[in-house]
């Protein structure tokens, strides 16, 4: 057993250098972004391209763009806590195996019970019918290339059937069937959201086919997913793998033994875990300063937060719902919050005193940010306390 110690000066410095913040350590793909951080949360469209501008040595949505509808190279996959992320080929199936399937499965049932319970047509809903119409969604997909939700309605009659929720109550209300069958498609891995119609932060979009992952073991796409993410996110606890991929202890525990991950003493978080080989200290990179989005993949990294965030900011940052807000960084630590206002300035507020330095880093990396964006206004779909009041 190690009895290595790793401080947390040393965890902000891995912080900064493999999360590709510090600017020496930006790179140039978003692949190679998306790698970094096993993956980049997509439940808000904007935040894959804030969090890989962030990161890109020449920020530009058209570089995502070309991942994610040209390409193809980056997928969105409902995958660890029932979140959707964007993550590359070569990841995607281990993320589909480890997590994915069990959440696809968990999906159809919940879809199933909601059906018979809601639908119009409920007595008529079971596992043929539903698999007897996803047939028919693919087929159509298969013809077309791709499709939006209301033009698959109208090809697919029975998914423009109703669901009534509350029934016979004041508050009772009505929508198709289509919406969620298109989605349990795609958390079973069978489709893919196109490129939007409209601009990047728009969430109008078709859908189109995704060709089969392949399917591996599960116990090793497990080990796999844990190894990426102690190297990008080590050190850190057993508490925060689990958090952060939804698994269960006893699974968070095999995957941690099977890719043989060794502890070692956090100053404030009791026992770490690293990979055998990442025990060394890493030299500290430039100072560095980063204006990161709402539910980026290293503000939402760990479920133990102290040693980059102050537990006093929280209320001001995160939303009821435990999501976060735009964060100013400064030296692997959130130091305050920014927003955009609806003339396009951005606007950005400190929670501590950093100093000159990090004011005028924090400045410099306004205007890149700023620069970029051009006349694309951002909303967070999870507004924060701090994030409203900076918008007013």
């Amino acid at each position: 057993m190690s009895t290595a110690r790793i401080s947390d000066a040393q965890r902000r410095a891995r912080l900064g250098r493999r999360h590709l913040l510090a600017p020496a350590h930006r790179t140039a793909t978003v692949e190679a972004v998306a790698n970094a951080l096993v993956g980049l949360h997509a439940t808000d469209a904007a935040t894959v391209y804030l969090s890989a501008c962030a990161r890109l040595t020449t920020p530009s949505p058209q570089e995502v763009e070309r991942a994610l509808y040209q390409d193809v190279t980056l997928v969105k996959l409902l995958s660890m806590r029932r979140t959707l992320f964007a993550v590359t080929l070569d990841l995607a199936p281990y993320v589909e195996s480890s997590t994915g399937r069990a959440i696809a499965a968990r999906e159809r049932r919940t879809l199933l019970k909601f059906l018979r319970e809601h639908s119009e047509h409920r007595e008529e809903w079971d596992e043929q019918r539903l698999a007897t119409v996803e047939r028919e969604v693919l087929a159509v997909l298969a013809a077309r290339g791709e499709a939006t939700t209301a033009e698959l309605t109208r090809l697919v009659p029975a998914l423009g059937e109703q669901i009534v929720t509350a029934r016979g109550k004041p508050y009772q209300s009505r929508q198709s069937v289509g919406s969620r069958v298109v989605r349990l498609l795609a958390s079973d891995g069978r489709l893919r959201r196109a490129r939007p119609r409209g601009s990047w932060t728009s969430s109008s979009y078709p859908w189109a086919l995704v060709p089969p992952l392949p399917e591996l073991p599960e116990r090793e796409a497990k080990a796999e997913l844990a190894r990426r993410w102690l190297a990008a996110f080590g050190p850190a606890t057993e508490a925060d793998l689990k958090w952060w991929t939804g698994w269960t202890v006893r699974d968070t525990r095999r995957a941690l033994a099977d890719l043989g991950a060794v502890q070692a003493g956090l100053t404030d978080a009791g026992t770490g875990y690293v990979l055998p080989e990442d025990l060394a200290d890493v030299t500290e990179p430039e100072p560095w300063a980063a204006l990161l989005p709402a539910l980026d993949p290293t503000a939402m990294g760990w479920r133990n937060r102290d040693w980059y965030l102050s537990p006093e900011d929280v209320p001001a940052l995160f939303d009821r719902a435990g999501n976060i807000g735009p964060t100013v960084w400064w030296n692997g630590r959130i130091v305050g919050g920014w927003a955009q206002r609806a003339d396009g300035e951005v606007v950005w507020r400190l929670l501590a005193d950093v100093g000159r330095e990090a004011t005028a880093a924090i400045e410099a990396e306004t205007r890149r940010l700023a620069s970029w964006l051009g006349t694309v206004r951002i909303t967070p779909r999870f507004r924060t306390p701090l994030e409203r009041e900076l918008v007013r």
